[in-house]
């Protein structure tokens, strides 16, 4: 038996039994203004015996047994009476649609009946059973009228039973859905929209919205209109006027709702597509007035006059259960002021219910006007055919690739070829199988054309097809992976297992402990540092394998094995090849290279290798560096290079403490595991630049590595062991010493490296930068210098000590002629002096000299700089104002040019003695007293600061030349401090400056006595063609330059 045969078959089944009823005309005709919740809800409970308990599924809760037994007989019988005789005229109507019904229901409306089919087969006895209770809150099915047992459930029994069951959700299916039905509730949904024959569940929270549903479900009008909202990044429910929502919907029916209190969860059916109209004029009116009509064939006389009193088509099964307090007289009244009579209960004012449906909200749109949407006509053509057919073949192809939609959507279309035969289902029902945008899906529920809305609906199909075949490809990717994956972690497993089976392999621990072990083998540990290794071993032994303290323990072993205990390189004492080899790499550098000669001389001596302790100072570019390397190739040593420029941690010298964490030694242990001897060369680079913060001074830190009593145990904070540093050749470089802690320059061997005079500079560029050149540009032989032009780049492009400077400009001289050989073709390039400033540009020095002829009161000094030697000019003038301490005899001197306070100082006693040789030398006639004048001395280029000792002689020479009035000697320069009695004292830098003095055209320098030795040494190119005067006293160089 069908579905809808058997429920036609229970109500005339109701109806026969419920006839038989003598009082009830009588009774209707007695109280013909019952309430409407008196007379249309149907509370599940049988006609016999027994207190009975009920609860309402929009207000959920408990009523108490009834005391009087023959009111809530006479209740309940007249409400069963009163609401099957209202179905019993809808039966002739019912009867001629069930076949029609029978034969075409949509798979979603069967399975939802079948769920209404279940809810009320839980109820009960074939659906007019009642659920009674006790008083423990046990519960038990009542007894039907020619109905089967119902099956138990939870009961809802008075008394001290349990807790309140959750609210339930409730059926609210009608008979049949009107044709015509306006205004409805608006609600709006995001996203998705309802298409019809299709279910959506949905929560609404909007308080005046909730309201009015609920009032329309107590009407038996569970209707509503479902659009789609525009804005979907607005998720607020309250729609201000109709502009937010698209004007076509879904005319949908509300199957079931669980009242939650604070939101209502609703379970909807869409039937048909609506359009708005417009705006409901009152929202109470549209809802009272909205009332289905009377099936035909119904008694007359039991339709109500009033909207209160009007009973609905409603499904006895299904029908909206009355609110528990509205129903006086009903079954499962106990209390007396709870229960009124039935007398009583004829007075009952509905005033408060219309006092809240009599309220309107005008900030919000809740009730419109709708009207039913119409598809076009269309004619099944073959275009139509084969787009349905199309549509299914798609969602066939969907179903096969996404298992998703495989269990719900398989039975629509496996239900027989009425589905396909349906375009208009078929178009929907493809639609809302997408995930596409909402403004596509709206364009499938708005479209009428049925062509059309198939052809879109396919393209909406295909989409999702090409998406749901890239997630399958790209699922099958991450899924083989993950079983890759997982199969060789299997693998590795058993193979591990069948290892350790076999004895092949061993525990972690265990390898770990012979990992280290096998270390050791070959190095000559010692005993301190073994007690300790053993000790460590044991500890790790009895430590978890995934503690902290396991990988802090395996992590210090680690550092104690890897290090080169007894491990030396086999160091060259060969002295031939030793020079061979620096004289390879360096041009020059003779001081350098004869230490590094000797210590080779000495270890091959001692038959054993030694440690030492050099630093090379000079200026940048000169090679300090680079020797270095140098060294250690020739001494057959392994290198390795630290800067400690702007260092500020100690921890970078001596290591961090084993107890932080992610502790590490520092670089001169990492350097031993790096480099596996104990004798490599360490290079400290840029020792004079090292920094200091609140994490410690490092220079003070290298006291112990840099000391030779000390550094046979440096101790490092990490490993806490004593280790062998003496065996290591540190050297260290600086560009000035006057930034050194004197307690570290002590502890270092200095050696000077000065900077190149322009021979060799020349022979630098020739033998190595002009061929790394090459190498760099890609060029073999086509470009050619010549030594003209290298002379005129050094001169005039790179006047510096170091040669930097002049490899840049080598390069960039390269650069340009690779560039002019591919944009020009050219086969070969010259360059020479004509041509050499389309190479490097402008010159930078156009002249070495300030005054090509020294005028009164100037005189060319020598100066020291980082950079190297350079020409220092003194400037003296006679200031024409006096002031009131120069009249009376004091005279005054005034000095600029950015000066230091140490030659601030030089300057001020050179005034002095200046002034006092000039008592024992008075100027001949036209002479100025340097008593009674104003002096202003200058020194040029006042950007530059300077500073030092060494320019007493030139400011003494330049003022008595302003105070005699005579130029001293030409092309002559200077250099030396004078005292205040006038002793010539010692300077130093001796080889730059003679370099800046040749450069500038001198051919006559004065230096101070004590410094012969350091010119000594100076080659013969160097001091080839100048007259040297070594002086003692300003006494012999007052005779030298006024002769």
């Amino acid at each position: 038996m069908s579905y809808c045969k058997f429920r036609a078959f229970r109500l005339h089944d109701i109806s026969n039994r419920l006839r038989s009823c003598a009082w009830r005309n009588s009774f209707v005709a007695v109280h013909p203004t019952r309430p409407i919740t008196h007379r249309t809800a149907l509370v599940g409970h049988a006609s016999g015996a027994g207190g009975n308990a009920w609860t309402n599924p929009l207000s959920p809760g408990r009523t108490k047994p009834s005391s009087n037994l023959m009111k809530s007989d006479v209740s309940r019988r007249l409400t069963r009476t009163d609401f099957c005789n209202r179905h019993i005229a809808s039966l002739s109507v019912l009867d001629a649609r069930i076949e029609q019904q029978e034969h075409f229901v949509s798979p979603s409306s069967k399975a939802f009946s079948r769920s209404i089919w279940k809810w009320n087969g839980d109820r009960g006895n074939g659906g007019l059973g009642g659920r009674s209770g006790n008083g423990d809150g046990e519960a038990s099915s009542g007894d039907g009228s020619g109905g089967e047992d119902g099956s138990p459930s939870s009961g809802d029994g008075a008394g001290d039973g349990g807790d309140y069951p959750p609210p339930s959700m409730v059926s609210l299916s009608p008979m049949t859905i009107p044709e015509d039905f306006s205004p409805v509730p608006l609600i709006a949904v995001p996203r998705n929209p309802v298409f019809p024959k299709f279910i959506k569940i949905i929560e609404v929270t909007n308080k005046p919205l909730m309201e009015i549903l609920r009032r329309k479900l107590r009407l038996a009008q569970p209707y509503a209109g479902v659009f789609l909202r525009k804005d979907d990044k607005d998720e607020t429910e309250i729609i201000p006027d109709l502009d937010a929502v698209y004007s076509v919907g879904t005319f949908v029916q509300i199957h079931e709702m669980q009242d939650l209190g604070d939101r209502l969860r609703l379970v909807l059916m869409g039937h048909r597509r609506i359009r708005i109209s417009g705006l409901a004029e009152d929202v109470q009116e549209a809802a009272a007035e909205a009332v289905p009509e009377t099936a035909p064939g119904a008694d007359p006389e039991a339709v109500p006059e009033t909207a209160s009193e009007a009973v609905p088509e409603a499904d006895p099964e299904t029908a909206p259960e009355a609110d528990p307090e509205a129903l006086s007289g009903v079954d499962g009244e106990t209390q007396e002021d709870k229960a009124p009579s039935l007398d009583e209960n004829e007075n009952v004012s509905t005033e408060p219910e219309e006092e809240q449906e009599s309220q309107s909200y005008p900030d919000q749109v809740l009730m419109v006007e709708v009207e039913n949407v119409k598809h076009q006509t269309f004619k099944t053509t073959e275009e139509v055919k084969a787009l349905t057919a199309e549509v299914v073949k798609t969602i066939r192809d969907i179903i096969a690739l996404n298992p998703l939609y495989r269990e719900s959507v398989a039975q629509m279309i496996q239900a027989g070829h009425r589905v396909i035969d349906n375009p208009v289902y078929l178009s929907d029902l493809g639609a809302a199988l997408t995930g596409a945008d909402p403004e596509e899906l709206q364009e499938v529920l708005e479209e009428t054309d049925i062509p059309k809305r198939l052809y879109l609906a396919l393209n909406l199909l295909k989409k999702e097809y090409e998406l749901s075949k890239l997630q399958q490809r790209l699922g099958r990717e991450v899924e083989d992976k993950v079983k890759s994956a997982h199969r060789k972690y299997m693998l590795q497993e058993q193979l591990k297992i069948i290892k350790k089976e076999l004895g092949l392999e061993k525990d972690d621990k265990d390898a770990i402990e012979e990992k280290f072990r096998e270390r050791l083998k070959d190095k000559t540990v010692p005993k301190v540092v073994m007690d300790v290794i053993e000790e460590e071993m044991n500890k790790l032994s009895f430590l978890d394998n995934h503690s902290s303290e396991f990988s802090v323990t395996r992590n210090y072993l680690d550092w104690l094995t890897t290090l080169p205990w007894g491990m030396y390189s086999e160091e060259n004492v060969d002295l031939k090849r030793a020079r061979e080899v620096l004289e390879e790499d360096h041009y020059g550098m003779d001081d350098v290279k004869n230490r590094i000669l000797e210590f080779v001389a000495v270890s091959q001596l001692k038959k054993s290798t030694q440690g030492k302790i050099l630093c090379f100072y000079g200026p940048p570019g000169v090679g300090k560096t680079s020797i270095a390397k140098s060294i250690a190739s020739a001494l057959n040593r392994e290198y390795f290079r630290f800067s400690v420029g702007g260092m500020t941690d100690v921890a970078e010298i001596k290591g961090h403490r084993r107890t932080y964490v992610g502790a590490m030694p520092g670089k001169v242990i990492q350097c031993l595991k790096k480099v596996k001897t104990e004798n490599p060369l360490i290079l400290i680079d840029e020792v004079d630049k090292i920094g200091r913060g609140f994490q410690g001074d490092p220079s003070s830190a290298l006291l112990e590595l840099l000391d030779p009593e000390q550094n046979a145990n440096f101790l490092d904070h990490y490993l806490d062991v004593p280790v062998d540093m003496s065996k290591v050749l540190f050297i260290c470089t600086a560009n000035i010493t006057d930034t050194i802690p004197e307690p570290l320059r002590d502890r270092m061997e200095m050696i000077d490296v000065s900077g190149y005079v322009a021979q060799e500079k020349v022979a630098i560029a020739e033998r190595y930068l002009v061929p790394m050149a090459r190498d760099h540009s890609g060029i073999a032989d086509q470009v050619t210098i010549d030594t003209d032009a290298m002379n005129q780049l050094i001169k005039a492009y790179c006047r510096e000590s170091g040669v930097r400077n002049l490899q840049k400009h080598i390069e960039k001289i390269y650069r340009k002629a690779a560039y002019k050989m591919v944009h020009d073709s050219a086969d070969s390039i010259h360059v020479t002096m004509e041509n050499l400033h389309e190479f490097v540009g402008k010159p930078l020095f156009t002249s070495d000299r300030m005054y090509e002829k020294t005028p009164v009161g100037v005189v060319m000094g020598l100066a020291w700089t980082s950079m190297g030697g350079s020409t220092l000019y003194i400037e003296t003038c006679l200031s024409r104002s006096l002031t009131p301490e120069s009249k009376e005899g004091g005279g005054a001197m005034q000095l600029t040019g950015n000066l230091g306070n140490v030659m601030k100082e030089s300057a001020e006693i050179a005034y002095t003695f200046a002034k006092s040789f000039l008592l024992d030398h008075p100027p001949e006639e036209g002479g100025t007293s340097l008593q009674s004048s104003q002096v202003h001395l200058h020194v040029p280029e006042g950007a530059t600061p300077k500073d030092g000792p060494s320019a007493g002689c030139t400011i003494v020479s330049a003022l008595l030349s302003l105070a005699m009035g005579r130029p001293i000697r030409q092309n002559m320069a200077m250099t030396g401090e004078v005292s205040l009695t006038g002793k010539v004292l010692p300077v130093g830098g001796i080889k730059e400056k003679t370099i800046a003095a040749k450069r500038a055209g001198v051919d006559c320098i004065i230096l101070p006595a004590e410094n012969r030795k350091d010119f000594s040494d100076l080659p013969s190119f160097i001091t080839e063609g100048l007259e040297v005067h070594f002086v003692e006293h300003y006494r012999d160089v007052f005779s030298i330059v006024f002769p």
